[in-house]
């Protein structure tokens, strides 16, 4: 299971649309490892003015690289991210997140991060397993 949602948060979906405040604190309060993960990534962003930011420390065991590919792969909680921090979301390698401004978005750095080559590019042996 993804995300711990109380009894209280699933009463609230149940009897129509929850908050994205409501949503985004289920997912950090679920998943702390991709939580802090994209907190940094989006603190980094921010911090250096720029248009992109990345992590790519491997995380310390397969439990949290799972937080991170749910986190990541699931639409509704990229999106909630995205949202509440304010900057798109790219990921590679099961590990790799990547902050980039709305506005760089489609720019030359995005499609590079995001392009097969760039994919490609960020490979190595140790990385094929994840």
């Amino acid at each position: 299971m993804s995300l711990n949602v109380s009894p209280d948060l699933l009463s609230v979906a149940e009897r129509g649309e929850v908050s994205d405040g409501e949503f985004v604190e289920c997912v950090r309060t679920s998943l702390p490892y991709a939580w802090q993960v994209v907190s940094s990534v989006m603190t980094d962003l921010g911090r250096d003015g720029g248009d992109f930011a990345d992590h790519e420390i491997p995380p310390p065991t397969e439990a949290e690289r799972g937080q991170l590919l749910r986190a990541l792969a699931s639409d509704a909680i990229r999106g909630g991210l995205e949202r509440h921090f304010g900057a798109k979301l790219a990921f590679q390698n099961c590990h790799r997140v990547a902050a980039f401004s709305f506005s760089a978005v489609g720019g030359e750095r995005h499609q590079a991060f995001v392009s097969p080559r760039g994919q490609l590019l960020n490979q190595s042996p140790e990385l094929r397993n994840c």
